[in-house]
Order: structure tokens, then sequence, then C-alpha cells
């Protein structure tokens, strides 16, 4: 079992850039491939990134490609999700998810069995 715990969510403008951290405790980050999610307001969870066990092998949405950059730190135990040029689009609670079945991450959400529980960010415009 592992525990994630989100961080680094906030209240920014457009155009501000945010970091998010996922910090895994319980097992090590390197047993797992990860991935971020997040659900606007009002809206069902949607795939944002996910990242292999290693690190070599990333996706992104269209709807952040070029502006997130997901990244990992194993031995630190900590998944980050660097956030720029920001928009009020971006505004939903952000989750990091892990997948201990697949060297690789999915954008499907069943395919991840731990979830943490979230931290907001919300952009104005």
């Amino acid at each position: 079992q592992v525990q994630l715990r989100e961080s680094g969510g906030g209240s920014v403008q457009a155009g501000d850039s945010l970091r998010l951290s996922c910090a895994a405790s319980g097992r090590a980050l390197g047993a797992f491939a990860m991935g971020w999610f997040r659900q606007p307001p009002g809206k069902e969870r949607e795939f944002v990134a996910h990242i292999s066990v290693s690190g070599a092998t990333v996706q992104y949405a269209d709807s952040v490609k070029g502006r997130f950059t997901i990244s990992r730190d194993n031995p630190l135990g900590t998944m980050f999700l660097q956030m720029n040029s920001l928009k009020s689009e971006d505004t939903a609670t952000y989750y990091c998810a892990a997948n201990e079945h697949s060297q690789y991450g999915s954008d499907w959400q069943g395919a991840y069995g731990y979830w943490g529980q979230g931290t907001q960010v919300t952009v104005s415009s």
C-alpha cells in the first residue's frame, strides 16, 4: 500500500506558474507508474499527464502540452508537475495517482489503484 499526498496548489493569475508535488509514503515511488489528473468545477475528472517508472516516457493531454512538465525523483519519493502559462481553464482540483501493474503510465483512470486527496489550483484571468 502506498499513500500519496499532493501539495503546491494555490490561487494565481493567468500566465503565472505553479509546481505541484506528490509525495509517496509506505512504499517506494519507484514501484509505480504515476499520473496526474484534474477535476474542474462541475466537470468529470480528466487526464493531465503520466510518467513511466523510469521517468523516460511521458505523455500529456493536448490541453496542457507545451505548458506542463511531469517529472519524478524516485530516491526522493516525489513526483512533480510544473505548470507554466496557466490559464483560467486550468482551474481544478489536481490529483496524483499510482499504478503498480505497469512500467508505463496511462491516461485511463481505472489503471490507477492509489490516489491522493487532491490539491486545489485556481487561476484568475
